[in-house]
């Protein structure tokens, strides 16, 4: 399969409930590569690099959130390029 990268913008209530990590947890689950942070607006973005075949059950599991988030809305935009430089997931500042 595959690697190809996403950059996710999550909206709602994902700021101070935990999402952050959340994240970093499942995308050590599905092999993700990348980061996860929180924006000025409210929102979080996340890059995602992953094989083309596990990325839908990681946006399904961003979707849900852990337990005290509300996910709104998730937009989604796939890179022309897959960026090199990650070898892990990380929680960026």
């Amino acid at each position: 399969m595959a690697i190809k990268a996403w950059l996710l913008r999550v909206k709602g209530r994902v700021q101070g409930v935990g999402f952050r990590f959340y994240t970093e947890r499942i995308a050590a689950e599905y092999d993700v590569k990348g980061y996860v942070k929180n924006m000025p607006d409210g929102t979080v973005e996340i890059l995602a690099i992953a094989e083309e075949n596990v990325f839908p059950g990681f946006l399904s599991r961003v979707k849900e959130g852990p337990a005290m988030a509300y996910v709104e809305d998730v937009s989604m935009k796939t890179l022309d390029e897959v960026p090199s430089d990650y070898q892990s997931f990380r929680i960026a500042f």
